[in-house]
């Protein structure tokens, strides 16, 4: 019996829908259907009573439940041990982004404990949260995220947004820019773009691009596009191809330091001290 096969069970049974399981787990509803199926079979058991309109637990799928749950209770356990003995802490975050938050708060975790070593994972935001949903990282840090299911989102600090333009866009020269002027062109946002679309506040179209500096890149060559990027990684920005222009009116967005939302209350203040401001 797998593991994975366990946290499909008991995350169905948390939403009693399959389609919004299969969103909280980031995969596709088919592969939940199948997983719970090999379980059923597994088992012997029916778990769900499945009609078109609803899902509901069986009285075998209730008893299963509350095994399921202390199960994964206890591998995430066993996980934790372990990692407190290898002594390394799992990092998720985005290509490119973060890196002097990065390093501000793995110094200040290292004057707590000096002996771990640290390993950053650079995925998505979507695979970032379900990598720490799975035990595959330790804590990651984001972007104008309010809540994550399974987990704890720790607001820790805020950042200014700005336009970012090619040096040849009308607006370069402006000490400030409203987006509703920009939206005439296409905003580029990359893979890696935390940033939630009501944080802008305005319908425009988009253009997919690689990483934040396949974007910037991007951006510098075509005087009409624009991008949005925090603070932080406009301070980071090379390029004299573009301009970083400040948002009018003043934009923030709230970054997070994501846990397990099982993780010792110690440990959580510590890490949120570690990455504020």
């Amino acid at each position: 019996m797998e593991l994975r096969a366990l946290r499909y069970f008991v995350t169905v049974a948390d939403e009693l829908h399959f389609g919004r399981a299969a969103e909280r787990l980031h995969i596709a509803q088919p592969a939940v259907s199948r997983q719970i199926a090999r379980l059923e079979r597994e088992l012997g058991v029916r778990l769900f009573d499945r009609s078109p309109r609803r899902v509901r637990l069986t009285a075998a799928g209730h008893r299963v439940l509350d095994v399921a749950r202390e199960a994964l209770a206890a591998a995430d356990r066993v996980r934790v041990v372990a990692r407190a003995q290898a002594g390394v802490m799992r990092i998720g975050t985005g290509t490119g982004q973060f890196t002097a938050r990065l390093e501000r708060g793995i110094d200040a975790l290292r004057e707590r404990s000096p002996a771990f070593d640290v390993v950053l994972v650079d995925l998505p935001l979507p695979a970032r949260l379900n990598a720490l949903r799975q035990g595959e990282i330790d804590l990651a840090l984001a972007r104008g995220v309010r809540s994550a299911p399974g987990l704890r989102v720790l607001p820790t600090w805020t950042e200014s947004l700005f336009a970012v333009v090619s040096a040849r866009h009308p607006a370069a020269g402006r000490a400030v820019v409203g987006v509703a002027e920009l939206a005439a062109g296409p905003l580029r946002t990359s893979r890696d773009h935390d940033l939630p679309a009501e944080v802008l506040r305005v319908t425009v179209p988009q253009v997919r691009a690689g990483t934040v500096a396949d974007t910037i890149v991007e951006v510098g060559s075509d005087p009409r596009s624009w991008t949005v990027l925090p603070a932080d990684q406009v301070a980071e920005i090379r390029s004299a191809r573009v301009r970083a222009i400040p948002l009018e009116p003043h934009t923030t967005v709230t970054g997070s330091v994501v846990v397990p939302d099982d993780l010792p209350s110690p440990c959580v203040a510590a890490h949120r001290a570690a990455f504020g401001d």
